[in-house]
């Protein structure tokens, strides 16, 4: 299923197909940001600067993804 198919799932009428669309598209938000905070990290970005680009705080970007570093 594209993106964009599973973005007119999670909009539609069927709160079954709607909230299934949810899982996958947080699940692909998920391993995004994953590779996205490594590859970050790999080019020698502070876990500051990488809280700031993901709106978050920078012990909560530390829990989430420090064990991979």
């Amino acid at each position: 299923m594209t993106h964009s198919a599973l973005v007119d799932s999670a909009a539609g009428d069927d709160p079954a197909v709607g909230l299934r669309a949810v899982r996958s598209l947080r699940e692909l938000a998920d391993r995004l940001e994953s590779l996205q905070v490594a590859r970050a990290r790999q080019l020698g970005w502070s876990w500051q600067e990488v809280a700031e680009a993901l709106g978050v705080s920078k012990q909560a970007v530390h829990k989430k993804h420090g064990r991979s570093k």
